[in-house]
């Protein structure tokens, strides 16, 4: 059944009960008034007849003396009869005619000399409403009075407005269903174009198609601007998905060429040759540094959990230069350290040390020969903050610019900056003593993640010729207001954009 049927049957329904409830209420009401009209004659007819008769009796012999002058017996719909006690018809009117029988016999053991009694009678044919009232003498009852009215035109009247409200009454649930299916209809027609959109997109995996925006801003109209967000997000998810594919596929592709490449010398040579080994080893190297990369990725977007203890950044940042320093024994760089005093915050010292250390070997990469490489580190407003800074060729301001998550583009998954800084990368690698050929596009977006997943932030500065500065922000932590062993989750690291990998960073 259709959302559209299932609507139009449920205000149908919910009207046709509505209709129902007001109409037995009209008609309670109409019925209760006509009836109350009609007891409020008999009653009048009943006290009249009584105060002006001369009621005796003799011997157990009910007399009741009528005065001609009133017109009771003959008023028109309203018959009456005097009783007494033995239920023997004394008098009636005349337009009672041949009628023998009481009118309600069943109400005269209910009359009391102090009340009188109104009820429905069926009398063959005829209905009728009788007030039975009693007659006394001396306070003594001595007979009854029943007065009566027809019914017919009440019950004609009820008939009709019965006959009215059914009839009206089906006529305007079946016009309500029929215009409700018709603002269903166009209530939903929305709805069912993004359905076929939908539809569309799974049977050609067409992401690029878009449902048509409303113009007034309703539910469905907000349903339908979240439905394009949503495809927005899928499409570029799908992009970021085939360009990560495409990526990963490069950067394996490359290393592995060149082992095979070196290898067939090797073979051919049918010795050794100290430049294709240690082109192998280097090439294995990066791809080893690279599947350890994919592998962080992985259980990152799986929510890595990370340790929390207390780290002393100062220290941390010392270590990792001087284990930079060993191993590029042959750096061509002043690389330095400037720490104001002991900083600690809480954290994975080996997540950090890998974060300061994707900094400052891409700090070396990029920074020529007499240059100089920073790592400094201060407190301020209770962050600890710890700036990488290079005095390499600077990056350019478009590729800083914010990217889909808000963030500079460089910190985006296999994003470069372009080829030349590429080619420099290469040539001051083997210079600096550090790793030859560039990275793998992953080391900024791991970088930002672990500062993430420590309640922190990156920033950079640049400018092209003179430098850039990466500030790793973290906040200060108090150990004894924290346990020094903790688990928490890491958040996702942000997925692969759609920038074409360039070589850099």
């Amino acid at each position: 059944m259709s959302t559209r049927l299932r609507l139009t049957l449920w205000y149908s329904s919910v009207l046709a009960v509505l209709l129902i409830v007001l109409g037995g209420a009209i008609y309670i009401i109409l019925s209760n008034s006509l009836r109350a009209s009609i007891d409020s004659q008999l009653a009048a007819t009943a006290d009249q007849i009584l105060s002006a008769s001369r009621v005796r009796q003799f011997s157990n012999i009910l007399q009741v003396d009528v005065p001609e002058e009133l017109d009771i017996f003959r008023a028109s719909g309203v018959g009456v009869l005097i009783v007494d006690n033995s239920h023997t018809i004394v008098r009636k009117s005349r337009n009672v005619g041949n009628f023998d029988d009481l009118f309600d016999a069943a109400a005269l053991p209910l009359v009391t000399p102090q009340n009188f009694v109104t009820r429905d009678v069926r009398s063959g044919a005829m209905h009728l409403r009788v007030l039975t009232a009693p007659i006394a003498v001396d306070d003594q009852q001595v007979g009854y009075l029943q007065v009566a009215a027809l019914l017919d035109d009440v019950d004609e009247s009820l008939r009709q407005l019965g006959v009215l409200m059914l009839s009206g009454g089906a006529i305007g649930v079946l016009a309500a269903a029929v215009v409700g299916a018709f603002l269903a209809r166009q209530a939903l027609a929305p709805i069912d174009r993004i359905t076929q959109t939908a539809t569309t997109i799974a049977r050609a995996g067409d992401l690029e198609r878009r449902v048509p925006q409303p113009a007034r801003r309703d539910e469905v109209g907000r349903l339908a601007e979240t439905f394009n967000l949503m495809l927005d997000r899928l499409e570029l998810l799908f992009k970021s998905q085939q360009r990560f594919i495409a990526d990963i596929s490069h950067e394996l592709r490359t290393p592995l060429t060149t082992i095979r490449g070196n290898v067939d010398l090797l073979k051919r040579m049918g010795g050794s040759d100290p430049a294709s080994l240690d082109a192998i080893r280097s090439e294995s190297d990066r791809m080893i540094r690279l599947v350890g990369d994919l592998l962080l990725l992985a259980q990152a977007d799986a929510g890595l959990p990370m340790s929390r203890e207390p780290i002393a950044v100062d220290r941390l940042a010392g270590e990792v230069v001087r284990q930079v320093q060993v191993i590029a024994s042959g750096l061509t760089v002043a690389l330095q350290t400037d720490t104001s005093k002991p900083l600690l915050v809480l954290g994975d010292s080996d997540r950090l040390r890998q974060l300061l250390l994707n900094l400052v070997d891409n700090a070396i990469k990029y920074t020529p020969q007499g240059g100089q490489v920073l790592v400094r580190v201060a407190e301020e407003d209770g962050w600890a903050r710890i700036d990488v800074a290079d005095s390499g060729p600077g990056i350019p301001p478009e590729h800083l610019l914010p990217g889909p998550n808000g963030t500079p583009l460089i910190f985006e998954r296999f994003y470069r900056v372009d080829k030349s800084r590429a080619r420099l990368a290469a040539s001051l690698g083997g210079q600096n003593g550090g790793r030859p050929g560039g990275g793998t596009g992953l080391g900024l977006s791991i970088a930002q993640w672990i500062a993430q997943a420590h309640d922190g932030r990156i920033d950079v500065r640049s400018e092209p010729g003179r430098g850039t500065t990466f500030s790793v922000w973290l906040p200060l932590g108090a150990v004894e207001a924290r346990p020094t062993s903790s688990v928490t989750s890491a958040p996702t690291l942000p997925a692969a954009k759609d920038a074409r990998p360039a070589d850099a960073a």
